[in-house]
């Protein structure tokens, strides 16, 4: 029988499968690892010097990507001045020490950087003890027994030929690592503990508001009032003065808002390619599709791509608008917050609270508002679950998906003889070559595995947008955890144990053939199974924790980042907005780099008594890392919402759950070599220790970490404290939906001359951001960047700016632009006007036939109040005084016109004339 891809040189059907069957059963053929590993090891060393260097020449002449925190921060958070010399930034790197680092990066990138190097030093120590032991101990197990003679360096190393007494130094290292392991855990807990305690001390956090609120969640319908909110905090004890705030429905609005920003940006990107050149304009106009459903078309058609964004920016401005002059008619949701008159007291409730569930309800400290994810706040706990448990399935079918390409990369890439196996060609090809082909296999599979994983924190993110997280910071830390197991799952269980796992399928099927498959199942050897299975993939996890050297160089460079913003700018049109956002510091991603850091601290607790050299490997990683990622979090990168060092007991528990899988790998080694009883009867006590000392630290530590303080006050402890004189909880969490400033079109000045031929046809004024709910105070200037005098007649405006001034600096303080700079909490409005002067911006405003330019003395947008900071929108109560609607006559109310015709001045809105109280409490009594 003739086969058609018989003249390609693969095996014949048959004789392919049958070879494929033994493979996937046998995937770890070590005949090219060693040469795999010197190639991985000099290709992973070699590009992290290369890299090294590169960052080294490129430092000094590019701060925009080098040290753009240095160029943006205010004199507080800047980090230490660093000259132009090739190796000057290694200085302020060693020397700067953690209680800098806490006040000039924050907690959370300090507490990356004390887990970044306590796994460093952890490595350090068990690799002396590890390859200490371990090393000397396999090579002359091996020897002695004569069952490795023939094979290459790194089987030798691994303990398939260690019988007998020599097992148990598997057992007493076990207890020593993991001695080691709680100890670098105790030592970092108290270090932690410290750390989070100057956090709640530090100013930022005793003159904010959200340190002396509660969150209370799941609200039943008859206690969703403001008095409401009061009376059950009031249930947990006598707790104080306070003030109580139910949220109000805000229906479509942010996704309103939304819209609204996109057609900006899209209106912006149209520009920036149409007014590319300003002097020789494109004899046609853009046009663009109609939305689909947009009101004003019946069908979707293409029309004038700049009258209609421009026209449906207005629309939405209007609709927004009325949107929120509706809000205080909308029904209340079943969370709000309480805010007290100091930290101790929020505290205080918070802590006897933890335990309990008022009238059903959830009270637990308020995070920042702008790390709040305010849809999630109103969904009752079934659909919190149902979310979760949607996530979940989603996630665990990713994991189960991603089985198959992982065991495939297994068998084939992880060894490419398998693949010459089943192509005979091929096979000719590595014989000829070796050297080459074993370069490929010691950077293929890992590679592939890398640039797979580069995307799962990206998808998992998206995923748990869904599970109803009340916070950004929450979401962060389930991703990390969902990341890690999925790492774990699929790397240490299926790739590694891949082979086992089908060599047992494969024996039972082949005894279920013959009839006997009870003698296939009791012979089968599993546990002898999973040790060859480890050891003869152990070459691979070297190779793959080489690479990450490179990985760590890479980051130092940021030639990714360089490389885009060149390739952004010259080759393609970036509209100012972008070319803005390009020059921002970049935000770090701390799910994905803890779970790496963990995921590698896993690898070499597991691998460690099979290829003892995956210790110093990693031991290098980390101390690489250290370097590294210190300059990056000092020059390069913001924390994008501050949680305080709130990701340290996940840390913590992974790094024991390591520790107890690595426990179990050995304990299933020693019951293989079935040398002693005793010698698994004492492996069971490691558990206790792990979880003794987990119990521990929870009941010592984890309360400390939370809370301020933890002891109730009642009015026979002492007097309460006396009603807030500035009570600013109903602004400062109502929904930023309510007064968020809407975002104008930025056009660059080469083209302003070209504005009032562009706009053709405008309509909808911009009405201002007013509204009657109670949670929301207006002022005339919400931001001081908005300009003097805009026409409030049918207009349509844009912001001009000239190129100076397209840089994150100028706009640092900018609503619209916080969130690309850490939500400001990076910049000082105060420190940063006396540093440089404000740049000036001009608004472009057609009003009939006319254009006019309004120019803004200063880009900030917060008002500052007795000392304190506080972001635009949250303005305090007592402070705002409003003044009566002010319309001319010639004007109609907005309620009696169409959306397309309303015009008016709402410059000063009374906005608290008609709302309810707030809920009050002073000793207990409403």
């Amino acid at each position: 029988m003739s086969y058609p891809w018989s003249g390609v040189g693969v095996l014949p059907r048959d004789d392919a499968t049958d070879q494929f069957l033994k493979l996937i059963q046998n995937p770890f053929n070590t005949e090219l690892s060693e040469k795999a590993f010197w190639s991985s090891f000099g290709y992973s060393f070699g590009a992290a010097l290369l890299f090294a260097l590169l960052f080294c020449i490129l430092r000094p002449y590019n701060g925009t990507v080098y040290a753009p925190r240095l160029k943006h921060a205010d004199e507080k958070h800047a980090p230490p001045p660093v000259d132009k010399g090739v190796f000057s930034w290694v200085s302020p790197v060693v020397k700067t020490r953690e209680q800098v680092l806490a006040e000039k990066i924050g907690v959370d990138a300090t507490l990356f950087l004390r887990f970044t190097k306590m796994s460093r030093n952890l490595m350090i120590a068990l690799s002396i003890i590890g390859c200490g032991v371990y090393i000397p101990l396999n090579l002359v197990e091996n020897t002695r027994n004569n069952a490795l003679n023939h094979t290459n360096a790194f089987i030798r190393l691994t303990p398939l030929g260690v019988w007998g007494a020599a097992c148990w130094a598997h057992v007493i290292v076990s207890y020593v690592f993991d001695i080691l392991i709680c100890g670098f855990i105790w030592w970092n807990y108290r270090a932690v503990t410290r750390l989070r305690r100057q956090y709640f001390d530090s100013p930022e956090y005793q003159e904010s508001l959200h340190s002396r609120t509660l969150m209370i969640t799941d609200i039943p319908p008859t206690y969703q009032t403001d008095t409401g909110v009061s009376q059950i905090v009031d249930e947990v004890g006598n707790t104080g003065s306070h003030s109580g705030i139910v949220a109000r429905n805000v229906k479509g609005l942010p996704e309103l808002i939304e819209e609204h920003d996109e057609v900006v940006k899209e209106l912006e990107s149209v520009l920036a390619k149409y007014l590319k050149n300003p002097d020789k304009l494109p004899a046609k106009r853009p046009r663009c599709k109609t939305q689909k459903g947009d009101p004003c078309y019946s069908v979707v058609t293409k029309v004038d791509a700049i009258d209609y964004l421009t026209s449906r920016i207005e629309r939405l401005k209007a609709d927004i608008i009325v949107k929120r002059k509706s809000v205080d008619q909308q029904k209340t949701l079943s969370y709000g917050f309480a805010s007290y008159t100091n930290i101790e007291e929020a505290h205080n409730v918070a802590f006897a609270a933890k335990n309990k569930h008022p009238q059903g309800t959830t009270i637990q400290l308020a995070p920042k508002p702008s790390d709040l994810i305010w849809e999630n706040l109103p969904l009752d706990r079934h659909r919190r679950r149902w979310g979760t448990f949607m996530n979940n399935f989603w996630v665990a079918v990713l994991t189960v998906v991603w089985t198959v390409p992982n065991a495939l990369i297994a068998v084939f890439l992880a060894n490419l003889s398998n693949l010459g196996s089943v192509w005979p060609d091929f096979q000719d090809q590595l014989l000829r070559h070796q050297r080459t082909w074993g370069a490929i296999q010691g950077i293929l599979a890992p590679l592939v595995t890398t640039l797979f994983y580069l995307v799962l924190p990206v998808i998992f993110r998206r995923l748990s947008v869904y599970a109803g997280d009340y916070s950004r910071t929450a979401r962060e830390r389930h991703v990390t955890h969902k990341l890690y197991a999925f790492f774990v799952f699929n790397n240490l269980i299926v790739f590694s144990l891949f082979s086992t796992a089908w060599k047992y399928v494969a024996a039972v099927k082949e005894a279920e053939r013959n009839g006997d498959i009870w003698t296939a199942i009791v012979n089968s050897h599993p546990f002898g199974n999973l040790l060859t299975a480890f050891c003869d993939v152990s070459p691979f996890w070297l190779n793959y924790l080489l690479q990450r050297n490179f990985g760590a160089a890479l980051d130092l460079s940021q030639l990714i980042k360089l490389a885009r913003g060149y390739f952004t700018r010259k080759l393609l049109n970036p509209t100012p907005r972008e070319r803005i956002e390009l020059s921002a510091p970049p935000p770090f991603d701390y799910a994905a780099y803890y779970n790496n850091f963990l995921f590698y601290s896993t690898i070499a607790l597991v691998f460690a008594p099979f290829q003892p050299l995956v210790l110093p490997v990693t031991a290098f990683y980390f101390t690489l890392d250290t370097f590294t990622k210190s300059y990056l979090l000092l020059y390069v990168f913001v924390t994008k919402h501050e949680s305080g060092g709130a990701f340290w007991r996940v840390l913590v528990n992974r790094l024991l759950f390591a520790a107890l899988l690595a426990n179990v790998v050995t304990t299933i080694f020693i019951i293989d070599r079935r040398e002693s009883v005793t010698q698994i009867i004492l492996m069971v006590p490691l558990l206790v220790i792990l979880a003794g000392f987990k119990w521990y630290c929870r009941r010592t530590f984890d309360d400390d970490l939370r809370f301020y303080s933890k002891g109730m006050r009642g009015t026979e402890n002492g007097t309460l404290s006396t009603k807030p004189k500035h009570d600013r909880v109903g602004v400062r969490f109502g929904h930023p939906a309510l007064y968020k400033k809407l975002i104008v079109p930025l056009v660059h000045e080469k083209a302003n001359h070209l504005l009032k031929e562009l706009i053709r046809d405008q309509s909808d004024a911009d009405f201002g951001l007013t509204n009657d709910y109670s949670d929301t105070y207006r002022l005339q200037r919400l931001s001081t960047h908005q300009s003097g005098q805009i026409n409030a007649t049918g207009d349509a405006t844009f912001e001009v700016i000239n190129e100076s001034q397209m840089n994150f600096q100028h706009f640092r303080g900018r609503e619209e632009f916080r969130e690309f700079g850490g939500d400001g909490d990076l910049y000082d409005t105060q420190a940063s006007r006396s540093r440089s002067s404000s740049p000036t911006f001009r608004r472009y405003t057609r009003s009939n036939s006319d254009v006019s330019l309004s120019h803004n003395a200063s880009p900030t947008n917060e008002l500052e109040f007795e000392g304190a900071t506080y972001p635009t929108g949250y303005h305090p109560p007592s402070a705002f005084q409003p003044q009566p609607l002010i319309r001319q006559s010639s004007q109609i109310s907005a309620e009696q016109e169409p959306v397309s015709s309303r015009q008016g001045d709402w410059a000063d809105v009374n906005l608290l004339g008609d709302i309810a109280p707030m809920g009050k409490s002073t000793n207990g009594k409403l």
